[in-house]
């Protein structure tokens, strides 16, 4: 069964696809406009030391999220299957 979370909550190596952006203005535009829109799939790369920022891969290229970013965008994490 698959979950939705916040990205900021996913681990590394999860994949999932965005559910949802969570915020308006211009931070929800510029999320948009990164192309991190409902439909499309994520994988977290990898994290910083301290775990701020967040590495994701999507559409073919990688991108870095502040945690306070990666708050407002809720994600259904794909279940790893055994």
């Amino acid at each position: 069964m698959s979950q939705n979370l916040p990205l900021r909550r996913m681990q590394k190596g999860q994949e999932g696809v965005v559910a949802k952006v969570n915020t308006r203005g211009e931070l929800g535009r510029r999320i948009r406009d990164m192309g991190l829109v409902p439909g499309t799939t994520i994988r977290v790369i990898g994290r910083a030391p301290l775990k701020d920022p967040v590495e994701i891969k999507l559409r073919g290229y990688n991108l870095t999220l502040r945690n306070n970013e990666a708050d407002h965008i809720m994600v259904t994490v794909k279940e790893v299957e055994e």
